[in-house]
């Protein structure tokens, strides 16, 4: 039992490694497209299904309420919470619509869509891609190393991984830089005072 844990500490440890090698210059790209569109008034819509729901919650929370530092709040939005929404829009049109139509009611051209989908092919997450890209927004999936998501996006955070427990531990740790790289962008000079 202890080896196995040991094992599995290890196989996250290593995947952290592989993406010191292959993702900073896209995570740095999407940490300034994030700050960015908050320096300019916009807003950062994120969304996915189970697990990436969670984590699109969570990363929303950081940057709504705060992350490391005091700051003002910033204007993140799950679209992952409401059920009264969420269920209306799957029970009257389709299930593959419920991030698309909340796109296209909120977001605005110079608004961030951050999509999360450890397999990178939800559908729900590409069509709300499209509708993204349609108005105008920067889009940003965070997804594993396979699926279409990457290829509609502005900007693609994939995983070197297909292991979705490692991918999802690993879209944690890059929701959590992004939030601290884009407290450093916006709010560099607030702990200096």
């Amino acid at each position: 039992m202890k080896e196995s844990v040991v094992k599995l500490l290890k196989e996250g440890a290593e995947l952290r490694l592989k993406m010191a090698e292959s993702m900073v210059e896209d995570i740095t790209e999407a940490a300034e497209a994030i700050a960015g569109a908050f320096k300019a008034g916009r807003k950062l819509l994120l969304f996915g299904n189970g697990g990436s729901a969670a984590d699109a919650q969570h990363i929303a929370a950081e940057f709504m309420n705060r992350f490391l530092i005091e700051r003002p709040p910033l204007p993140a939005i799950a679209l992952t919470t409401d059920t009264s929404i969420l269920t209306s829009i799957a029970n009257d049109y389709a299930y593959d619509d419920i991030f698309s139509k909340q796109v296209k009611a909120l977001g605005k051209k110079g608004d961030v869509a951050l999509g999360i989908t450890t397999g990178g092919s939800s559908a729900n997450v590409l069509k709300a891609f499209r509708v993204a890209n349609k108005l105008g927004m920067t889009t940003i999936a965070l997804t594993g190393e396979a699926g279409k998501a990457a290829s509609l996006a502005s900007i693609s955070l994939q995983i070197p991984s297909r292991s979705v427990p490692r991918i999802q531990e690993a879209h944690i740790v890059v929701g959590h830089i992004l939030c601290e790289l884009t407290d450093t962008l916006l709010f560099r000079d607030v702990g200096k005072r």
